[in-house]
């Protein structure tokens, strides 16, 4: 769908190994995770920041701030699906203080990490003439899904689940 391949997590595969073979071996030019800090994947993290969830909060946040840790899952699988010299871009946020990254694999790959939030109210006035235009950017028939705004905790759950070929929800009023 829309000239783009689907790989399914759920399907135990090896993301790398598809990505290279559809690549002819090569990796891909440039991978994005905007997954960030909830990314699922290691159960450790997953059971120490939900043992920080029944601390009280004066002890929590500078126990988090310090030794915090992200899930990095998604990361890694971007490191290992992009080509030598290709761009890792993370617009996903991570917040862990303590965080194992691993950089020889980085440097060995000659990865280009590009990262930070989206600076909205610098480019806000540009962009916001855009969708009331005759669709310059291509995304008036992006969305797969339009629904009334009552049907909002719906519309997650097929949008969560993948069902129906959901890829983009409108909510309507």
């Amino acid at each position: 769908m829309r000239g783009i391949d689907t790989i399914d997590l759920r399907a135990g595969t090896d993301v790398g190994e598809v990505v290279r073979d559809l690549t002819n071996g090569r990796g891909a030019d440039s991978v994005i995770d905007a997954v960030g800090m909830e990314a699922h994947g290691s159960p450790v993290a997953r059971l120490g920041q939900k043992a920080v969830s029944y601390l009280p909060d004066a002890v929590a946040g500078p126990v988090m701030s310090k030794f915090g840790t992200d899930r990095l899952a998604a990361f890694y699988m971007a490191i290992d699906v992009v080509r030598r010299g290709g761009t890792i871009s993370l617009i996903g946020v991570y917040g862990g203080a303590a965080d194992p990254l691993p950089i020889l694999t980085l440097f060995d790959k000659q990865i280009q990490v590009r990262m930070g939030q989206a600076n909205v109210k610098h480019w806000v006035d540009a962009i916001m003439p855009l969708p009331t235009d005759e669709d310059p950017l291509g995304v008036d028939g992006f969305a797969t899904h339009r629904l009334p705004r009552a049907e909002a905790p719906h519309a997650y759950e097929v949008f969560q689940r993948k069902e129906d070929g959901a890829v983009k929800v409108l909510l309507t009023p």
